[in-house]
């Protein structure tokens, strides 16, 4: 009989590899952390100098605090993948929230939304296709 996690490998239909962590200097931890929870992220770990949050599919977002000046209007580094890109814009826009009209792509549908810092977080639709990630 196979073990259990021969089973687990063999039913599992996700991609064997996952993105672990991403980092986003800021120049608040905590300020930045409840924004980012505020949008949906899990809250694992939270100082005043780092917090950890959970994304969908366990990938995490590490904020850290540096004293370096940010630009306003920066990239972050990543963007973010939503199942209903129109509903989180209505949603953010309703909170208040800074964002941009939606480009219709070829393979995304996206906007962007103003952070932390007036980092500029740009907000995909998904295109996993209904598969599990």
């Amino acid at each position: 009989m196979p073990l259990p996690e021969t089973i687990a490998k063999e039913t599992d239909i996700r991609p064997p590899i996952a993105i672990g962590h991403v980092r986003l200097n800021v120049s608040h931890v905590p300020e930045a952390s409840e924004f980012f929870v505020k949008l949906g992220l899990r809250q694992i770990v939270q100082s005043e100098q780092l917090a950890v949050l959970e994304l969908r599919g366990g990938t995490h977002l590490v904020l850290r605090t540096t004293s370096e000046a940010i630009t306003p209007g920066t990239n972050a580094p990543f963007d973010l993948m939503v199942d209903d890109v129109f509903a989180t814009r209505d949603t953010f826009k309703e909170w208040g929230l800074t964002v941009s009209e939606i480009e219709i792509g070829k393979i995304h549908s996206s906007f962007t939304l103003t952070g932390p810092d007036s980092y500029l977080l740009t907000v995909t639709s998904s295109h996993t296709g209904g598969r599990a990630v």
